[in-house]
């Protein structure tokens, strides 16, 4: 059972492990929700545990306004973890996520907590940028470039009740996404492990490739047959991927 949505707005535990060694903070792709991550939750327990975000603007928090920045969303995804950092964490973002992820793990670093690593999947690099103005677009172009990355639920979009419902949490992200720009600093501590797919249009591998500057410990970059959601045909070995890092990676800090 998940925790309870009033008393945790922005965690959802699917699959609660008591005494868990590490928790992976999962972040969605823009228009994602936490419930994306259910099968991830499921496949790594009780080995490892997982805090999949809900952002507002969908599903049981969907009458809630989008927030318009990745810095907010940051600051706010930061405060909902403090209750968990006792315990290991690594964060697994995906698209939007990524670039999330990497705000947030700058954020608890600042705070004294490095997490194990970040996965960052299906992004470029944050100094990657790219001058990208969806969220503008008229809603009958803006849908048709959300399908052109041929997500696992977008034929959902073809209801225009679930259309109307989730359109301005879409544009929410979209702006946050589209908006957001990398302020040149220190980089993380913490390795970095990027992941995406071999013809994804919204990240090159080179993109990808370029997370190596922004971290002082490991980086690694796999790729795999797909594009923008890879995920969806290649989760088993994306899984594999974290639980080796993390396994290895948590078997140093407690020196086993």
């Amino acid at each position: 059972m998940a925790d309870n949505a009033e008393a945790q707005p922005w965690i959802r535990r699917y699959h609660p492990i008591p005494d868990v060694p590490v928790n992976l903070v999962c972040l969605p792709h823009a228009g994602g929700s936490a419930s994306y991550f259910f099968p991830v939750s499921r496949a790594l327990a009780p080995r490892v545990g997982v805090l999949a975000v809900q952002y507002p603007g969908r599903q049981d928090r969907r009458h809630e306004p989008g927030v318009p920045s990745i810095g907010a969303l940051a600051d706010a995804v930061t405060e909902a973890l403090r209750p968990h950092t006792g315990t290991p964490l690594a964060i697994f973002g995906h698209s939007m996520g990524a670039t999330l992820g990497f705000e947030v793990a700058l954020r608890l670093e600042s705070a004294g907590v490095t997490p194990l690593a970040l996965f960052a999947s299906g992004r470029r690099a944050p100094s990657c940028h790219r001058d990208e103005r969806y969220h503008l677009l008229g809603d009958r172009e803006f849908v048709a470039e959300i399908k052109s990355l041929s997500g696992a639920n977008t034929h959902l979009l073809d209801d225009e009740e679930l259309l109307a419902t989730a359109l301005p949490a879409l544009r929410s992200d979209y702006r946050a996404a589209e908006t957001y720009r990398y302020e040149p600093g220190p980089p993380l501590h913490c390795p970095i492990h990027a992941l995406v797919g071999e013809s994804d249009r919204k990240a090159t591998v080179a993109e990808a490739q370029a997370w190596a500057g922004h971290t002082t410990a490991e980086f690694t970059l796999h790729t795999y047959p797909g594009g923008h959601f890879y995920l969806d045909e290649q989760a088993p070995r994306v899984l594999d991927v974290i639980t080796q890092a993390l396994t290895a990676r948590h078997l140093s800090n407690t020196g086993k």
